[in-house]
Order: C-alpha cells, then structure tokens, then sequence
C-alpha cells in the first residue's frame, strides 16, 4: 500500500511510541523512507521512460504488518459478521446486530467494512449500494525469485516502477517484502498487468477461467512487455496463485448514494465510503484522511449529528472528486493517444 499526503494524518492519529515503528512495517524495513523519491513510467514496449514524477515521502507499506501494529492494546472482536443495524426510539442509540447472535449498542457505527461494505448495503439497499463495475480487469502475482533473479528484478527501481503499453496496458512492479537484505531469495515482488475488458467478457470468463487460465492470460500479455514483467511473469511457475479482479468503483457523492445518517449515528469510512481504482494510488490515504477528520470532529463538536454531518459533507466532496478523477486516470491509461494527458503524468501521486 502506498502512504503519501496521507502520513501526517496518520502520524496524528497514533502515538509517538508507535510513530516510531513505522519503518518496521514498510516493504523493506532496512532502508530509510527518501524525503523525495520518484516513480518512473516506462513505455511496456520499449522500456524508455516517460515521465519520472517526484513522490515526497512514499511509504510502501505491508498491509498485515500494518494492521497488526495499529491492532496493539485494541479490544477488537474478530470473525464477527454483521447482519443488521437497528436505531432505538430515542434517536441516540444503534444496534449492531450480528450473525452469531449477539446485539452491540453504542453511539454510533462506522462502516469501513471494505469495498463490498454490509453497512453501505444496510443504508441504501443493494442496487443502490453496489459498486460500478467498469470495463477493465487486471491480474495480480506476488512471487518469490532465485537470488540471481531477485538482484536483476529490483535493479530497475528498489520499491516500484509503473507502464503505461501502446497496446492499451498497463502494468506496476513493486516490492513486497523483503525482510532481509543480504537475503534477495526471501524477498517477495508484487507485480500486475491491467487491461480493457467489457463487462460481457468479465462475465464470461467468470464462468470457465480459474486459476490456471487467469495466470495463462496474463502471462501472454507479459510477453508484449518489456523488463521486469516480461521475465518475473516468465520465471513464475505454472501453478502460481494468481489474484484477479474486475476494477470497480463508488461515488459517495452522486445524488443516489446520499444516505440518511439517522441522527449522526451510522457512517462510511475508506473503502466502504470511496471504493476507487487503484493506478493512482490515492485509496489509502483518503481513507487516513476519513479517519482523521472523524476523530477531530467528533472531538470537536458538541453532538455527534453535527460532527458527522460535517465529516460526511466533507468526505463526499473529497473523496467523490478522486473516484471520478481515479476512473479518469485508469481510463487514459489504457488508451495510449490519451496516456500523456493522464492524471497521473500531469500530477503524479499528489493529492488533487
């Protein structure tokens, strides 16, 4: 995951024992964080470069190891399932109701129960709830390499490089993980290709691909790239698990997703609240930023409506923007007459 605009927030939110422990939980916990680094763009047919965009304190982090040191002294009740969501008659108090039976009142829910989010199908039904689906698809790797292969895929950047294909691809190469630095065997690489694909298509090869035929197609495009995907997506066994997904997306600020926060005590947050594409790397940190406010405003405020009525006005306006300039940028990624005018190579990673 990439941590950017969004790190003061963070940074906020935390305490300063645990500040300090976010190095350990980037992709390579060896190596400092640069004040400024770059991403470099290269053309998937040639492996020119165009366009390095500079990235001020690009955080790499490893989702588990996150999460796990954001856990610590947390009570968090895990496997529970949400079924239902009841508001009491004195309009101060909800219910969440879950699977296994139990009933949990409070004050207020915050849906950031991920982009397929239950509290967001609660609100507003599952037609309205559900997300957009858009025309792309991409299938993701994360693999292991020979010491020798290592050492050649991370020479081309130490974190991540992306690439735009005239052939209206696109493709990122990242680190994953890499524990140990006299150990390249034991670093793990994150790498995926994206490309158009009709709704009707998606549809189809749901019925008849599983693994094996996502990881064939995949790796039949890599042989139109150039280095590193053309030899990470070649040296990856036959059996390799291969994660696809359909790029979707929801706008928390169009008319027919408004839904009644009944009296300030339920709200979206992160993904359940923004579910975005991924190329422009701003999901987190929006999602940082969501958490921020909340926890000022309802610090700030004397009741809990108006802090989460100006939350969500402002999280709608925000966030909203960057779905729809997100949607945006994976279009013209995909169209080569268009990739230079991209979001992404104007601005790069920074915020809107």
């Amino acid at each position: 995951m990439g941590l950017h605009w969004g790190l003061p927030v963070l940074k906020s939110l935390i305490l300063e024992s645990v500040v300090a422990q976010l190095q350990s939980v980037q992709v390579d916990p060896n190596t400092p964080t640069k004040p400024v680094d770059t991403l470099a763009f290269l053309n998937g047919r040639t492996g020119e470069v165009m366009s390095a965009p500079e990235i001020p304190n690009f955080h790499r982090l490893r989702r588990s190891k996150l999460r796990a040191l954001l856990c610590q002294d947390l009570d968090i009740r895990w496997d529970m399932r949400l079924k239902d969501i009841a508001f009491e008659d004195d309009g101060k108090s909800v219910v969440a109701i879950f699977e296994d039976g139990q009933h949990v009142k409070g004050q207020l829910v915050i849906g950031a129960d991920s982009t397929k989010s239950t509290v967001r199908t609660k609100l507003l039904g599952p037609a309205q709830a559900a997300s957009t689906r858009l025309p792309y698809s991409a299938t993701f790797i994360q693999a292991k390499f020979t010491r020798e292969q290592a050492i050649f895929l991370r020479k081309f950047h130490p974190l991540y490089i992306a690439s735009p294909h005239p052939d209206g691809l696109f493709a990122f190469f990242g680190l994953q993980d890499a524990p140990e630095m006299d150990k390249p065997e034991a670093w793990t690489f994150f790498f995926y290709i994206s490309w158009p694909s009709t709704l009707q298509q998606q549809d189809e090869e749901a019925a008849r691909f599983g693994n094996r035929e996502r990881l064939a197609q995949v790796k039949e495009l890599a042989k139109r790239y150039t280095e590193p995907w053309r030899s990470a997506f070649e040296w990856i066994p036959e059996d390799q698990p291969a994660w696809y997904f359909a790029l979707t997306a929801w706008d928390p600020s169009v008319p027919e997703h408004q839904w009644d926060n009944n009296n300030g005590r339920v709200t979206l947050a992160g993904d359940a609240a923004h579910p975005m594409t991924y190329q422009r790397g701003q999901g987190l940190n929006h999602s940082i930023t969501d958490a921020g406010n909340l926890v000022r405003l309802l610090a700030e405020e004397s009741n809990i409506r108006s802090a989460i009525e100006k939350y969500e006005l402002e999280m709608k306006w925000r966030a909203g923007e960057e779905v729809r300039s997100s949607i945006a940028n994976t279009t013209m990624l995909h169209d080569w007459d268009k990739v230079l005018d991209s979001p992404m190579m104007q601005i790069g990673l920074r915020r809107n």
